[in-house]
């Protein structure tokens, strides 16, 4: 009886993480991951900020909520979920529904200063293509935006 017991909530336990793990991250953390990079790149500095960001195993690396950055000519500074895009110039990448997803981040950023993209993604995890949001404001001191999206389940 006393395995039966440990084994139920053995397997309750596991239920309960897998519904939190896979449960859908909010708008709000979104933009508060991005509130707080661009606090960290205020107090310790690009540099430091960007390796710490491009860290696929690190705290800035949340599901699906990562950092990405991209300067005002379309190259990608910081993308923490694949950072071997790191360089690479991505200002003519569209997106399934048609959009220049970077040069709408960079064009929103100059004319508002910060605020929400919509676009159609694939989503690594579901391997489909999904509408998706993405945050972004201006990295301090820098000609460059800094993001985190979401997608909408």
């Amino acid at each position: 009886m006393y395995f039966l017991r440990k084994l139920f909530a053995l397997i309750a336990a596991s239920l309960v993480f897998m519904s939190v793990s896979h449960a859908s991250v909010t708008p709000d953390e979104a933009k508060a991951l991005v509130d707080k990079a661009v606090a960290h790149v205020k107090q310790v500095g690009a540099e430091q900020a960007f390796k710490a960001f491009n860290d696929p195993a690190g705290p800035w690396v949340k599901g699906e909520l990562y950092i990405l950055v991209y300067d005002f000519q379309g190259n990608n500074l910081v993308l923490g979920s694949n950072p071997k895009m790191n360089g690479k110039n991505l200002w003519d990448i569209k997106s399934p529904d048609g959009k220049f997803v970077v040069r709408e981040f960079v064009d929103l950023v100059k004319a508002k200063g910060s605020g929400w993209i919509d676009y159609q993604w694939s989503n690594p995890e579901s391997k489909k293509i999904e509408n998706k949001a993405t945050y972004v404001t201006r990295v301090p001191g820098m000609e460059a935006i800094i993001g985190c999206g979401i997608y909408k389940n």
